[in-house]
């Protein structure tokens, strides 16, 4: 019989969590999950799943204005209702966590309800009960983080604004990452006044330049208003409810709602991690070894928690390595290299490997191929909204070392390019694959002449 209660006590039901709980039950191993929360994480509570939901509904109004184009009549007269997709996301959110909960049982985990603490370094505390276990795997991800200011209490985050009672008619979006101008998008599609405030000169820091660009001079032909170099100063309540917004230049704006999407922290305070002398980042992550060991021998993590990419498949491969790892006891085996992504703005955004920033700080000798066209679709709506395609190819060898998008389906197309890339595919290999007509993507293997070297 074991000293311990369990094998392996998991903190954190979301995705790297509930894949490392399922693996190693699978293996034999006696495997618990406590979850205080969300059960499957923020990508099915309040992230990926609802949010790619959120957009599609609002896609639908520019769909009724182009389908009078091709002779569809009675359109304009849709009406968006909050309630209906705000319910109807809770009931498919508590389909899927019932699902998730379905899943652990079944593979034999035990889950645990409540906020899991270490009180111990093979020792979690839920409540009132304790558990050992031999090893504690650390999963908790990130949390919402908003800068204090005067008012920032009245902001909401995406925690919040998937089940707001009521729908803004204004709204001010604050924010220059993923989560910023995809709800920029889905309010301004719902039907919302919409702005979006960022205190640098352009969002979407870290993606290719041109795709940077394209998306923001995309993304001003919508109803949403762009406020660059721009910072809150404070937020006042009026006794209505509504928000005065004064930024530090002493501009104001009258919102219902404010949505601060300014980035995310490790979800770690109160785990008593550093009370075990857990080695915890200047940024608050966990810092980890090659087989996402801790500084304590005894305690894993993986996940957004550890500082890697924010992205549920890298928890999921992550997961899946250190149980590997656990069974083998060979290093765990990941490739952090050309992961691809997805914005869902609107237009989306694809991309995979390199920018050409990145490609040209590095010293690669690269040529670019880029194409700018208007989509099919759009040259019978009329619909002023273009596609950017973009391939960085390293003159060296001719490998593609990055594939970037923006345009419709740009996440769908982009996945089966990552697929092409992590096989080593060249320029030519592209230009010898048919393309499928007519198509977007069959762009991609057209492009023919660099437009820069």
């Amino acid at each position: 019989m074991s000293e311990f209660d369990f094998d392996l006590f998991v903190i954190g039901a979301g995705s790297g969590g509930v894949r490392a709980a399922r693996m190693a039950a699978a293996t034999g191993m006696r495997v618990a999950v406590v979850e205080d929360r969300y059960m499957g994480g923020t990508c099915v509570n309040v992230g990926c799943v609802p949010k790619k939901l959120f957009v599609y509904a609002s896609s639908y109004s520019e769909m009724f204005e182009d389908a009078t184009a091709f002779g569809w009549q009675g359109q304009g007269g849709a009406q968006f209702t909050w309630p209906t997709l705000r319910d109807n996301n809770a009931k498919e959110i508590t389909r899927l966590n019932g699902i998730y909960r379905k899943l652990l049982g079944n593979a034999g985990v035990t889950v645990i309800d409540g906020r899991g603490k270490l009180t111990g370094r093979q020792q979690v505390t839920v409540g009132d009960t304790q558990y050992s276990a031999e090893r504690i795997l650390v999963a908790t991800g990130g949390w919402p983080y908003v800068p204090e200011f005067p008012g920032s209490e009245h902001v909401i985050t995406s925690n919040e604004v998937f089940s707001m009672e009521a729908f803004p008619k204004r709204v001010l979006v604050v924010g220059g990452g993923y989560i910023a101008v995809e709800f920029a998008g889905i309010f301004a599609g719902l039907g919302a006044e919409t702005h979006l405030s960022y205190r640098r000169d352009l969002f979407l820091r870290g993606f290719d330049n041109d795709v940077r660009h394209f998306v923001r001079d995309e993304i001003a032909k919508k109803p949403v208003q762009l406020h660059f170099q721009h910072q809150v100063a404070s937020i006042e309540k009026a006794p209505d409810g509504s928000l005065r917004v004064q930024d530090s230049d002493g501009g104001v704006l009258e919102v219902d709602a404010v949505l601060y999407a300014t980035g995310r922290k490790p979800n770690t305070r109160g785990l008593g991690l550093e009370e075990l002398g857990v080695v915890l980042q200047k940024d608050g992550t966990i810092g980890i070894d090659d087989n996402f060991r801790s500084s304590v021998t005894s305690i894993y993590a993986l996940g957004d928690v550890t500082g890697g990419p924010e992205l549920t498949p890298v928890a999921l491969a992550e997961a899946m390595a250190l149980v590997k790892h656990w069974q083998t006891g060979k290093t765990a085996e990941i490739d952090y290299n050309n992961i691809p992504t997805a914005v869902f703005c609107q237009p989306n955004i694809g991309t995979v490997g390199l920018s050409e920033e990145e490609a040209r700080q590095a010293g690669i000798p690269v040529a670019i191929y880029r194409s700018d066209f208007r989509a099919m679709r759009h040259s019978v709506s009329g619909r002023d909204e273009r596609t950017l395609m973009k391939l960085v190819v390293d003159t060296s060898n001719d490998r593609v070392i990055g594939a970037h998008m923006v345009g419709p389906d740009a996440g769908e197309i982009i996945q089966g390019i990552a697929v092409a890339m992590k096989a080593g595919a060249t320029k030519t290999v592209f230009d010898q694959t048919i393309g499928i007509h007519p198509t977007a993507a069959e762009e991609f293997v057209t492009m023919r002449t660099p437009v820069a070297e």
